[in-house]
């Protein structure tokens, strides 16, 4: 998991639009795509207002989100943030007038939203990539896989001793 300590990364250079920004939060890291002129697109929670949006960790369990275009020093506040288009490698970017055309049609759009399947880094990765892709997910499913395979395992073998027939009374 990347970490959240603002002295671990780069500075932040010159976004050029349709790059990808990762925002780091106290507990997260927050994704939004550089439209230029100091604005960027971002999922917020449907319920907040604009202002308390761009912090709120209530935005990591809600269900719906709602495309704004905000200026990025608003968003980052007293956060970091760092261009990371890190998927280029692996994924060809689209043309840049076709990356913003397309985030210029959510803006203002309601949005289904799921920390795991449909977060703020797929939403930004399918406008840049036209493919939704989330290392973060990815890494939160594969721990809460391991967390349950423990707990699955830890079940089974207090079932298997529990039911030992050389169990002393």
């Amino acid at each position: 998991m990347a970490s959240n300590d603002p002295e671990d990364h780069d500075p932040p250079g010159n976004p050029q639009p349709g790059d990808l920004i990762e925002i780091f939060r106290p507990a997260y890291q927050h994704w939004a795509l550089y439209l230029g002129d100091g604005y960027i697109v971002n999922l917020t929670p449907v319920d907040e207002g604009q202002a308390t949006a761009m912090s709120s960790v209530k935005s990591v369990f809600s269900r719906k989100a709602v495309v704004r275009m905000q200026l990025l020093k608003e968003v980052v506040g007293s956060n970091s943030y760092r261009i990371n288009n890190k998927y280029d490698d692996n994924h060809t970017p689209l043309p840049v007038c076709d990356i913003i055309h397309r985030a210029q049609l959510f803006i203002g759009q309601e949005v289904s939203y799921d920390l795991l399947g449909n977060n703020c880094e797929h939403f930004v990765t399918l406008l840049r990539y036209g493919e939704g892709v989330s290392e973060q997910a990815s890494h939160a499913i594969g721990a809460i896989s391991l967390v349950t395979a423990a707990a699955s395992a830890f079940s089974v073998l207090g079932l298997i001793n529990n039911r030992s027939p050389n169990r002393p009374d």
